[in-house]
């Protein structure tokens, strides 16, 4: 991860991500994502509850990737590594048919 404005980074490797899809209207759905870490590559300190949303189309396509702490944007950005990791998760068929399904439900 990248903090903004910092020339020196580290690579994060995921083990696995806890996750949840929600429909956030007729265009996108929200797919939140918690990290778990592999034991060589811990959080920066400073971050007490990091996860990362991904916004995908209805089909399941990842569009967008926003890091969070405590459920607020936060001030790091992720790596090309961490994106293919995070991205290749989310198309996974696992997580695809979850987002199918949230895409189906109609909000009330």
């Amino acid at each position: 991860m990248i903090r903004y404005g910092d020339e020196q980074w580290a690579e994060l490797e995921f083990k696995s991500f806890r996750y949840e899809a929600q429909r956030r209207d007729g265009q996108w759905i929200d797919v939140a994502l918690v990290p778990v870490m592999a034991d060589r590559t811990p959080l920066p300190a400073d971050l007490v509850d990091f996860s990362i949303v991904a916004v995908c189309t209805h089909q399941g396509h990842p569009i967008q990737l926003i890091t969070q702490d405590e459920g607020v944007d936060c001030e790091y950005q992720l790596t090309e590594f961490e994106k293919e990791q995070i991205n290749a998760f989310v198309r996974s068929e696992e997580v695809r048919l979850a987002v199918r399904t949230a895409a189906d439900r109609v909000e009330q």
